[in-house]
C-alpha cells in the first residue's frame, strides 16, 4: 500500500490586516483550485467570443478509399485529356458534408457544403456546394434493403414502397417537352467521376459501373448533389468472349440460377440506385427466355430497368425506358451537338426524349453547355426516371 502524505501545517503568526488571504493563497490547494477556476471562466468567455456558428451541426464523412480507375470501354482512356488521363486513386481521402438536416438517412433532401479531405490535409480542387433542396437522403433508407452476398440488396418494402420511386430523383413537370440524359461508364476514372457530378446539373442521370472501386463512395456523393444513380449490368454481347464485360456477365445460355447469383453480386455492390441498366448486351437482350428472367428479378425487388437502346421493345411489368439516342457515337464536340439537338426535336414532336452517353471529356464539357440552355429553348431537363413507363 502506498504511505499516507505527513499532514500540510501552517505556521502561526501574529493576525495582521491581509493575513488571512495571504494565507489562503499560499495553500497548495486553494491555489490550484483558483487556477482552474480562472481557466474555466476564461474558456467560457473565448467560446462565447470566437464560437464556431456550425457547432452542433450534424456532419456526414464518407470514405473515399481505393477509388481508382479500372479497364473501361475500348477507347475510354484514348478520350481523356492529353495531360495525365488517369489520376491515382484517393486512398484514406473523405468527403465531408456538413448539412442543415437531421443527422438520419431519411431526413429528406439535404443543403449544404461537401468537401473532398486529401490524406495530409487540405480540400480537393473542385469542392461542390449543394443549393436549398438540391441533394438526395443517404441510402439505405429503412426498409427497403437486406443482407445480400456482398452486401446489401434492394427489397420491396413492407408497406410496397420501393427503390424504384424511393431512389428516383423528384421531379415536377412544367408542361414544355421533357429531355433526359443519362451519362454513363463512371467510376472508373476519378476525374472524369468528379466531373460528371459537379459540372452536370442535378437533372442529368449518372450510370456506375459495379466494378469500380469506392463504388458506394461514388454513388453517395453523386446522390448529394443530387444525381439519380443507375447500376450497369454486364451483358453478353454478340461477340462474346473477344468482347468480354467482365467475370459476372450475364450470359445467354448460362442455367438461370447462375445468372441470378451474378445478378445479386452485382445489385450488392451499393445501394441508392433506382434501377440497372445494361452494359452491351447486344445477345442478351435479344434473349427473350433470358431478359425475362432478368425483369422478373427487378420485378421482385421493385427496380427499374433503363436500356441504351437496344431493348426497346422488351417489357416486363418494371418502370422501363429505352434511350432513343447514344449522343456520343462519334465522341467529338460538333457530333455530340447534333445528337443533343436531335433529342430536342424528338422531344417536341412525342413530348419526351431520352439520351445516354459516356463519361468521355467531350460529351461531359457538351452536355454541361446544352443543359444549361435547355430551358430557355422551351425545354424542361429531366432526370430520366421522369421520362419511364410501366410496361
Amino acid at each position: 500500500m502506498f504511505a499516507k502524505p505527513p499532514p500540510i501545517t501552517v505556521p502561526q503568526t501574529t493576525s495582521r490586516p491581509g493575513a488571512s488571504l495571504l494565507a489562503a493563497l499560499t495553500n497548495p490547494y486553494v491555489g490550484a483550485g483558483g487556477a482552474a477556476a480562472l481557466f474555466a471562466i476564461m474558456a467560457v468567455l473565448l467560446v462565447g467570443l470566437t464560437g464556431d456558428p456550425k457547432a452542433g451541426t450534424p456532419i456526414v464523412r464518407l470514405s473515399l478509399a481505393h477509388i481508382g480507375e479500372t479497364n473501361g470501354p475500348p477507347g475510354w482512356k484514348q478520350a481523356l485529356p492529353a495531360d495525365g488521363a488517369v489520376e491515382a486513386p484517393l486512398d484514406d481521402a473523405t468527403v465531408e458534408f456538413t448539412t442543415d438536416a437531421p443527422a438520419y438517412a431519411d431526413a429528406g433532401p439535404m443543403n449544404g457544403q461537401a468537401v473532398i479531405t486529401l490524406p495530409g490535409g487540405g480540400a480537393a480542387p473542385g469542392a461542390m456546394t449543394m443549393t436549398a433542396g438540391a441533394s438526395l437522403p443517404q441510402a439505405p433508407l429503412a426498409g427497403l434493403s437486406a443482407p445480400g452476398p456482398g452486401g446489401i440488396l434492394p427489397v420491396i418494402g413492407p408497406d410496397g414502397s420501393n427503390v424504384a420511386q424511393a431512389y428516383a430523383r423528384p421531379f415536377t413537370p412544367d408542361g414544355h417537352p421533357r429531355v433526359a440524359l443519362i451519362i454513363g461508364g463512371l467510376g472508373l476514372n476519378a476525374k472524369a467521376t468528379r466531373q460528371a457530378i459537379d459540372s452536370l446539373p442535378p437533372e442529368v442521370t449518372l450510370s456506375f459501373v459495379p466494378y469500380s472501386d469506392g463504388l458506394q463512395g461514388w454513388i453517395d456523393m453523386a446522390r448529394a448533389a443530387g444525381h439519380e444513380v443507375l447500376l450497369e449490368t454486364p451483358m453478353e454481347p454478340k461477340d462474346y468472349p473477344d468482347n468480354d464485360p467482365g467475370p459476372y456477365t450475364l450470359l445467354t445460355d448460362a442455367r438461370a440460377d447462375d445468372n441470378g447469383h451474378k445478378l445479386e453480386w452485382l445489385m450488392s455492390r451499393a445501394s441508392g440506385y433506382f434501377g440497372l441498366t445494361n452494359y452491351l448486351g447486344s445477345k442478351f437482350v435479344a434473349s427473350p427466355p433470358a431478359m425475362t428472367a432478368f425483369t422478373a428479378a427487378l420485378k421482385n425487388r421493385g427496380l427499374a430497368f433503363i436500356d441504351d437502346g437496344s431493348a426497346g421493345r422488351i417489357g416486363g411489368g418494371i418502370p422501363r425506358a429505352s434511350a432513343d439516342r447514344i449522343v456520343d457515337s462519334q465522341p467529338a464536340g460538333d457530333a455530340i451537338d447534333l445528337q443533343l439537338s436531335a433529342l430536342e426535336t424528338q422531344a417536341s414532336r412525342t413530348g419526351r426524349a431520352l439520351g445516354s452517353g459516356f463519361a468521355y471529356p467531350a460529351t461531359l464539357e457538351e452536355a454541361a453547355k446544352w443543359a444549361a440552355g435547355l430551358s430557355a429553348r422551351g425545354y424542361q431537363l429531366a432526370p430520366a426516371s421522369a421520362v419511364m413507363a410501366r410496361r
